[in-house]
């Protein structure tokens, strides 16, 4: 999160937003990369308030973004859905005093907890997390947003990109050309409803929940966008990976009930398993770029996650070292 927007988030903006949804008595705050997140009780149910800033997302956007949770809701995938405020609104916009706004929407907690840990050695997990994303994206193939104004962006859209070249310093020209190359070769790629759609962009273990029953319920939705439904599955592995000392033994243990559950729902070959690897690295330039400059080097080694993240990284990326070095087509 820009500092600039920390700064201009108070309690004044916070009262207000539990006005609007009628929240009484305590909030608890949650870690949220990008926004404000807090969770509260209504009538015994448990949900999440999330204030975003438009600096970074519009409110086009937000509208965009629950319009397309709630279709997916409404048509039986497990997603924590947007709840109206008591005026009937999915996003209240709240002035920040800068001439720009917070953005609060609220969700249904997602019941159960964090899925397993490392994962792959659940079968069953796995096919389940397979089989949701492949609803999820024949759903996409289909779907049409309500209100045409509020449509999320594409890929290549400034407002899904991080827009690299403003963030990474000149000494990491290099990094910045391999992005832009990756660029290009994805604006070659065919866009029809069979391999392109919206999708989550994020679905790893941080953005799910798991009961008692082995139901996987997907949130943040933060960052759907429209691209390859592939590039899905990638952030799956990469994010999955992370986990296991054996990039290829984590391969071969997850991805073939992944994608069992997957092709129960929708088709996947090898020309887009292909396109893993690509997906792959323009993500990991976009974590560094965004490690580098949201968090101090002292803050980088403090942290176990983005220690082990950015440890050799910048070697990596120059010298083109595959984020996994797995054959995917295979599979």
């Amino acid at each position: 999160m820009k500092q600039e927007i920390r700064e201009r988030f108070n309690d004044a903006i916070l009262r207000e937003a539990q006005a609007r949804y009628g929240i009484v008595g305590q909030m608890e705050a949650l870690d949220g990369f990008e926004s404000f997140i807090y969770t509260f009780e209504r009538d015994g149910e448990r949900y999440i308030l999330r204030l975003g800033h438009s600096q970074r997302r519009s409110e086009a956007l937000i509208r965009g973004e629950v319009d397309w949770i709630n279709y997916l809701a409404e048509n039986g995938t497990s997603v924590a859905w947007a709840v109206p405020s008591p005026q009937g609104n999915l996003v209240e916009p709240i002035a920040d005093g800068h001439g720009d706004f917070f953005l609060a929407t609220a969700f249904v907690f997602a019941p159960g907890g964090r899925g397993p840990w490392p994962m792959g050695h659940d079968a069953a997990f796995c096919r389940n997390y397979g089989r949701l994303l492949g609803k999820m994206h024949r759903l996409a193939s289909t779907y049409q947003p309500r209100d045409p104004g509020a449509k999320r962006p594409f890929w290549n859209d400034p407002a899904n990109n991080i827009q690299l070249a403003h963030i990474l310093p000149p000494a990491d020209a290099a990094i910045l050309a391999k992005s832009d190359a990756l660029i290009a070769h994805f604006a070659t790629l065919p866009t029809d409803p069979t391999c392109f759609g919206l999708i989550h962009q994020d679905a790893h273990g941080g953005n799910f929940h798991v009961d008692e029953n082995g139901t996987i319920t997907l949130f943040d939705f933060d960052d759907c966008a429209y691209m390859w439904y592939a590039n899905d599955v990638a952030m799956v592995l990469c994010y999955g990976s992370m986990g296991w000392e054996d990039g290829q033994a984590f391969v071969n243990t997850f991805l073939p009930p992944f994608l069992a559950g997957y092709r129960e729902e929708w088709e996947i070959n090898g020309r887009w398993l292909a396109e893993i690897p690509s997906f792959m690295k323009l993500r990991e330039i976009d974590l560094y770029a965004i490690i580098n400059r949201d968090f101090t080097p002292e803050q980088i080694a403090q942290d176990g996650w983005l220690n082990r993240f950015m440890t050799g990284r910048r070697e990596k990326l120059l010298q083109d070292v595959p984020f996994l070095d797995v054959d995917f087509t295979g599979f």
